[in-house]
């Protein structure tokens, strides 16, 4: 394969955050470099033909894989694609649209790690595991405010969709190289923003940066801000690292900062487009969420030093 763009793919279930984490790395990293798509375009049918057929969203069978391993390979040597667009509003499809890619390529949505020929034009993995309640709630306040739905609808959706998802979603996790889980505080359960404490598991599948001087100067009262354990994920090792909920505006500066040291081209990351988020139509920051984004960005940074350099 001829490598002419850096290409991340962000695997998750409807709703677990995928573009709010995506759209933030664009933002920071400048929309001029960065092309996000998502595979959830690809889908085979309308709505309203699925419903007749009975066959979901979320299964392989209802989407072109095919089509999708081309178009994936196309943007890692740097072609165009003509990308169909399904629009979540109508259920139907509008026409498609032309993409370029540039530098930075991120590819997120249901199944974009499904065949081994779509995961070979990754350099990043990256899966997206909310708690479920977690999800649900997510999923009532995006669907409500921008999709046009009443929420026992979108609960009606979910409860029909809750043997799909573990069947071909969910099989993923395995596959990713970073697995990354949003959930509330112990002593917050209702907690769905931006205090949310982060997890994010790191498989040795690829190299990740020497944070010895961050986890060093993580310390924020009583309880670290970031905390690195080495433990077993599936039976395999892997480091996991805890980002607090809590951790403060001037902490999260410090150690954004701190990343922003190790890594190379690092002038091209804007530090204060990270961490904002949707909540209904309001927009709201999240420090967890930043700091996330920023080890996701240094991965796609390291790999342009050798691709672009």
């Amino acid at each position: 394969m001829d490598r002419k763009v850096v290409m991340i793919g962000i695997a998750g279930d409807s709703a677990a955050g995928k573009t709010t984490l995506s759209s933030g790395i664009a933002q920071a990293l400048g929309t001029d470099e960065v092309t996000a798509i998502c595979c959830d375009h690809y889908h085979k049918y309308n709505r309203k033909m699925r419903k007749e057929l009975g066959i979901s969203a979320l299964s392989p069978e209802g989407n072109y894989i095919d089509i999708m391993e081309q178009h994936f390979r196309l943007l890692r040597e740097g072609h165009p694609i003509l990308m169909p667009i399904y629009n979540h509003k109508t259920g139907d499809f509008d026409p498609p649209v032309y993409v370029k890619p540039t530098r930075y390529v991120i590819i997120e949505g249901l199944l974009p790690f499904h065949t081994r020929r779509m995961r070979l034009n990754f350099d990043l993995k990256v899966y997206l595991d909310p708690p479920e309640a977690l999800r649900y709630a997510w999923k009532v306040k995006r669907d409500t405010a921008k999709r046009g739905y009443t929420e026992a609808e979108v609960l009606a959706s979910l409860e029909k969709r809750r043997d799909l998802s573990p069947k071909y979603i969910h099989p993923q996790k395995s596959l990713a190289d970073m697995v990354v889980r949003f959930s509330p505080p112990e002593d917050n359960s209702h907690e769905t923003g931006g205090h949310l404490n982060a997890c994010l598991v790191l498989k040795p599948t690829i190299p990740y940066p020497d944070l010895t001087d961050v986890l060093e100067h993580g310390g924020d009262g009583a309880k670290p801000a970031l905390r690195l354990e080495l433990g077993r994920y599936e039976g395999r090792p892997a480091d996991f690292l805890e980002i607090d909920g809590n951790v403060t505006a001037e902490k999260a500066r410090e150690l954004e900062e701190l990343i922003q040291s190790h890594m190379p081209l690092a002038h091209a990351l804007d530090l204060n487009k990270l961490g904002v988020y949707q909540s209904g139509l309001e927009e709201k920051r999240s420090y967890p969420l930043a700091l996330t984004q920023m080890l996701i960005a240094y991965h796609m940074l390291t790999a342009g030093a050798t691709i672009f350099h």
